[in-house]
């Protein structure tokens, strides 16, 4: 038996940070190269380091979402076609919901790293394009299979020995409604591809492959000690959490339950989602790997928060999922909206494990993307557009804090909004108001943070789809803490024409028209009547919380 190489710990700190660095330096190429706004302002996307294992050596920061997922994409490719399959200069490409697990707009790119003959790993990234040829611009809110979502690619080269594959661009070119600007991210993707083979490459010559082999190995045996320490510290036994999303898009009177039971032993943690409703009609399905990706973020908020994630991360953990449910879908279930499920299990697992962690728990969060789509033809350039947003909300509160107001759901982690500058240059709508919604979120000796508003305008004829979640099963507080508000759309308020809706599809939109969308905010933490008289004051003269509100849920003590 060969004895293991030890490696100099300042060694292993260096490569832990040099490995980080090369994820965000790809990530920067990505952002800084791409072409259409969801990535370069919104930052819809992620990249990742892999060893010749498929284990993660370095992600960036991006969407939670994808925390360890691309390296299901490199997996399932070598599975399908063998090792041998990997070849200096080739560069793949895949998007399948039931392998990479979310919905086809998410394309994963990937290629192989060598040195010197040697495959040594693999980069990838993965970032939202904005249309895949769809039934409808960007994405369809009503889509009942995974053939009306768009072009569909299982792995492929898309690059071969460092030469274009003509074939496969021309395909996805001639199926997507923006082949210039998609070309473009395309291609800052591969650019991103070679940024982090070039990284790993000086690496691995500056340590030698032995040094860098073993300090990956001892970076993954501490991540994966603190963790089992942290889980070892949980009471042993079984916690359960339940919630519904309002609909699946198709029938909007039926709730679809979650239905999470999380299992701890010694320092061995199990999360079971196969009670979860089937697969539903409507486009609310996801593949296995992204449900595994789902319980990751949640464990990971409450386990290991600070370090970053590595190839010894989530190994006290399993996932057991039932194929055929919305968290297991197989073909040819929907998949475009995959998000919402997820979101809510992501918050379940704080609530499922509260009772054993209150001090590390918050309430939940609004929890959903919260999607705006937007579709036309810019009668300032003639030219067709489609612009996709995620819409802010609140989040949690916790022990120690008050949740954060205005900020991304916690499935997509960093994900910007567009800036309102950038949006009303690009598109012919006003946003004419953006604001924070006071009263939004859950009262609480920690108020839950707030959700926003914000108002579009149309300056012409075009369509707008909607996909808000969480209304039946608003962000929830914990341990005395009220529930949020859920979020609300009205279209044209104050005018005869008024409506209210949260999902919607391709809906026809008049020039004057105005959407006015308002998110949930978080849920509180604890009685709101031990919340601090001084802090209620500062939430009235913030405008957090309005004054009739405050008396209401903070009676003045006696």
């Amino acid at each position: 038996m060969t004895e293991a190489r030890t490696v100099d710990p300042v060694v292993v700190e260096i490569i832990r940070n040099a490995l980080s660095a090369a994820a965000d330096d790809m990530n920067a190429t990505l952002i800084r190269s791409a072409y259409t706004p969801i990535i370069y302002e919104c930052g819809d996307c992620v990249v990742a380091l892999l060893d010749d294992q498929h284990q993660v050596l370095g992600q960036s920061a991006g969407l939670p979402i994808f925390l360890g997922n691309l390296e299901t994409c490199t997996k399932a490719t070598e599975e399908q076609f063998g090792r041998e399959a990997w070849q200096p200069g080739d560069v793949w490409i895949l998007n399948d919901s039931y392998l990479g697990g979310t919905h086809l707009n998410d394309v994963t790119i990937f290629g192989p790293v060598f040195v010197d003959a040697e495959l040594v790993g693999f980069t990838a990234t993965r970032a939202h394009w904005i249309d895949v040829g769809s039934k409808d611009p960007g994405g369809s809110m009503d889509s009942v299979n995974i053939y009306q979502e768009g072009l569909r690619l299982g792995p492929q080269k898309l690059v071969e020995g460092g030469r274009d594959v003509p074939g496969v661009m021309s395909t996805i070119a001639t199926n997507v409604r923006f082949p210039y600007q998609t070309s473009g991210d395309m291609h800052a993707m591969i650019a991103t591809i070679k940024m982090g083979q070039a990284r790993l490459e000086e690496l691995v010559r500056r340590f030698g492959l032995d040094t860098l082999r073993a300090a990956r190995d001892e970076i993954f045996a501490q991540t994966e000690a603190l963790e089992r320490e942290v889980i070892a510290a949980i009471p042993d036994g079984v916690y359960a959490a339940e919630g519904f999303l309002d609909n699946d898009g198709i029938d909007l009177d039926t709730r679809i339950p979650v239905r999470l039971t999380i299992t701890v032993s010694g320092s061995d943690i199990d999360f079971d989602v196969t009670k979860s409703a089937d697969q539903a009609t409507g486009p609310i399905n996801c593949g296995t790997s992204q449900t595994v990706s789902a319980c990751r973020v949640g464990y990971k908020l409450l386990v290991s928060p600070d370090v970053p994630g590595n190839g010894g991360s989530f190994r006290p953990m399993t996932v057991q999922v039932r194929e055929g449910s919305v968290f297991g879908a197989v073909a040819p279930a929907a998949c475009q909206w995959y998000f919402s499920h997820l979101g809510l299990l992501i918050d379940m697992v704080a609530r499922a494990l509260a009772p054993a962690m209150p001090d590390k728990v918050a309430g939940a969060s609004h929890g959903d993307s919260m999607i705006v789509l937007l579709a036309g033809t810019d009668p300032r350039t003639r030219r067709d557009y489609v612009s996709l947003e995620a819409t802010l909300g609140g989040w949690g509160a916790w022990d120690g804090s008050d949740g954060e107001t205005a900020l991304i759901n916690n499935v997509n982690g960093s994900l910007k909004d567009i800036p309102i500058e950038v949006f009303e240059t690009r598109y012919p709508f006003r946003i004419s108001r953006y604001e924070i919604r006071p009263d939004s979120g859950g009262a609480g000796r920690f108020r839950g943070g707030n959700g926003v508003l914000r108002e579009y305008t149309a300056l012409h004829d075009c369509t707008v789809s909607l996909w808000f979640e969480r209304s039946f099963t608003p962000a929830w507080g914990l341990f005395g803490g009220h529930d949020a508000i859920p979020p609300e759309i009205v279209l044209n308020p104050g005018r005869p024409d008024e409506r209210r809706i949260l999902k919607c599809n391709g809906l026809r939109l008049a020039a004057g028209d105005v959407i006015r969308c308002m998110t949930g905010g978080g849920g509180g933490f604890g009685d709101p009547a031990e919340r601090d008289p001084g802090a209620v004051r500062v939430d009235v003269l913030d405008g957090h919380v309005s004054a009739a509100r405050a008396a209401e849920l903070y009676p003045a003590p006696a």
